[in-house]
C-alpha cells in the first residue's frame, strides 16, 4: 500500500537521481545473476546495452552537450535532472570500466563497473524509444552474510529479514535471519493473505476467478492502482483485480477482493497461516487505513483504537465508511506504525509463501509472477520470480520466492522500519540488492 503522498516508485517509468557510489540505490549481485564474466565484458545489443556503450564513453567527454543529452535521456528524466547535474556526475566517473554485467534484457540492464580500485553497480533502464528513464549508480552488493548484516543495519534502525529454504513439506528452512520472528508492519504486503483468502473461496467452491464484481464509490480507495479511475458502476472479475493487487498494488482492488469474500476470513487465513495478533483484527482495507490515519487526524485514530474489536467493527461501518475521500490528507512522517497497520514477522510471510504454494492454484503463480520488482534474477537459473512489496512513511518491506531450474524454493523478505522518520527512497533499491545477493547466498553461486 502507498499513501496518497507517496506514488508506487517504479525504477522503469520514472526518472532517479544520479548519485556517486556512496548513495544507495539498486545494485544486483554477480553471485544471483550466474552470468558468465570474461575478462573484457561485451556490452549486450539491447536498447539498454547501447545506452551502457553510450555511458562509458560519456564519462571520458563531459560536459556532454544538452543536444547529445536529450537523444539518450527522455524528457522527464532530463525535466527531474538537470543537464547540468548529470554532466558534475558524468565528470566524477571519468575513466569508469566495464567488469561484468550482471542481468540485461531490453528494457533494463545491471552492471558492475569500477573507477580505478572502487567497484560498483550501475542499473541503466530504457522506455520504449530506448531512451533512458532510469539511471542509477549505487554502491557493490554485499557477498557475505555478515556483509548482509551491515546493510540492513544501515537501512533503518528496526530491520527484519529471513532467508530461507521453502522445503517441499511447506516449512521453512532459515539460512539466515535478522529478527525474524519480530512482526513489523506489512503496507501492501497484507495482499498476500487477500490473495490467499480469495484462492482458497474458490479452492471451495465459493468464488470463480471469472466472478465479477462491481466498483461502487463506497469501494473505491486511494492509488497506488488504476481501478479507482474507473466509472462507477464498472465491473471486473475477480481474477483482474487479483492481478492488479499484486502486481501494481491496487488498492481498490484489495478493497473489493476483501468485501467479497469478507475480512474475518481473511482474518481467518492469516491465523490459518500463522498470524495471530490482536492488531489485525479487524482487518482494515485500505481505504479505512487511509481514513483512520488521513482524516482529522488523529481524532478518528484515537477513538478507533480506544474501542475493542466489537466496537471497532462498529466504528469502521458507521463512521470510517462515511468518510469521503476528499477528506484525506497526506501524510509523510510516520504515524501509528505500532498500532494501525497489518502485520507479520519475516517467518510468518515465509509461511505465507508457503501457504500460497500449497493451495496449488496456477491462477496464483500467474497473478504472482506479473511483477518481480525488476530483481534481475538470471531467468534461467530462476525461472519463476513472485514478488509482493509494502510501504508506507516509516515502513519499505520486500518480500520474494523464487525457484530454481532444479526446483528448489526459497523466501527472502526484508523489512525496514523507521517509527521516527520517513523511509528514504533509495532504501527500496538498497533492499533489492541485499535480496538478490542473499538469493546468490543460499545457493552458494
Amino acid at each position: 500500500m502507498h499513501t496518497p503522498s507517496k506514488p508506487v516508485r517504479v525504477l522503469a517509468a520514472a526518472a532517479a537521481a544520479i548519485a556517486v557510489t556512496a548513495c544507495v540505490s539498486q545494485p544486483v549481485p554477480a553471485q544471483a545473476t550466474g552470468t558468465v564474466i570474461s575478462a573484457t565484458p561485451e556490452v549486450p545489443g539491447t536498447p539498454a546495452g547501447r545506452q551502457l556503450g553510450w555511458l562509458l564513453d560519456a564519462v571520458n567527454r563531459a560536459p556532454i552537450a544538452e543536444s547529445e543529452l536529450a537523444r539518450h535521456f527522455t524528457a522527464d528524466f532530463l525535466k527531474s535532472i538537470p543537464p547540468a547535474q548529470i554532466n558534475q556526475s558524468l565528470a566524477g566517473l571519468k575513466g569508469m570500466k566495464l567488469e561484468r554485467v550482471l542481468s540485461s534484457r531490453n528494457g533494463q540492464l545491471v552492471a558492475q563497473a569500477a573507477v580505478g580500485a572502487e567497484s560498483f553497480n550501475v542499473v541503466i533502464t530504457v522506455d520504449a524509444a530506448g531512451l533512458m528513464a532510469g539511471l542509477l549508480f549505487s554502491a557493490a552488493d554485499p557477498r557475505t552474510w555478515a556483509e548482509v548484516d551491515e546493510r540492513l543495519r544501515g537501512i533503518s534502525p528496526k530491520p527484519a529479514f529471513l532467508a530461507a529454504e521453502l522445503a517441499a513439506d511447506g516449512t521453512c528452512r532459515p539460512a539466515h535471519a535478522v529478527a525474524a520472528g519480530e512482526r513489523r508492519p506489512l503496507g501492501s504486503m497484507i495482499k498476500l493473505y487477500v490473495l490467499g483468502a480469495v484462492a482458497e473461496r474458490v479452492k471451495s467452491g465459493a468464488l470463480r476467478w471469472d466472478t465479477r464484481l462491481t466498483i461502487t464509490p463506497e469501494l473505491k480507495s486511494l492509488p497506488s492502482g488504476v481501478l479507482q479511475d474507473r466509472p462507477d458502476g464498472s465491473r471486473v472479475t475477480v481474477l483482474e483485480a487479483a492481478r492488479l493487487m499484486i502486481s501494481i498494488s491496487d488498492n481498490t482492488a484489495t478493497d473489493l477482493l476483501i468485501h467479497k469474500v469478507g475480512r474475518k476470513a481473511v482474518e481467518r487465513t492469516m491465523r490459518e497461516w500463522g498470524v495471530r495478533d490482536a492488531r489485525n483484527v479487524p482487518l482494515l482495507t485500505t481505504r479505512e487505513l487511509f481514513a483512520l490515519k488521513g482524516a482529522e487526524y488523529p481524532r478518528h485514530a484515537e477513538r478507533y483504537l480506544a474501542l475493542n474489536d466489537a466496537r471497532q467493527r462498529a466504528y469502521l461501518k458507521k463512521v470510517v465508511a462515511g468518510v469521503p475521500l476528499s477528506k484525506i490528507q497526506a501524510w509523510t512522517q510516520p504515524r501509528e506504525l505500532d498500532s494501525l497497520e497489518w502485520f507479520a514477522s519475516p517467518n510468518e510471510i515465509c509461511r505465507a509463501y508457503a501457504g500460497l504454494v500449497k493451495l496449488g492454484d496456477p491462477r496464483i503463480g500467474e497473478v504472482m509472477s506479473i511483477n518481480d520488482a525488476g530483481i534481475g534474477l538470471d531467468r534461467a537459473k530462476w525461472p519463476t520470480r513472485w514478488f509482493k512489496g509494502g510501504s508506507e512513511p516509516g515502513v519499505s518491506d520486500l518480500s520474494f520466492l523464487a525457484r530454481t531450474a532444479e526446483g528448489k524454493t526459497y523466501v527472502v523478505t526484508t523489512m525496514a522500519v523507521d517509527p521516527g522518520a520517513p523511509i528514504k527512497p533509495s532504501v527500496t533499491d538498497e533492499q533489492l540488492g541485499v535480496v538478490r545477493a542473499a538469493f546468490g547466498l543460499v545457493t552458494g553461486s
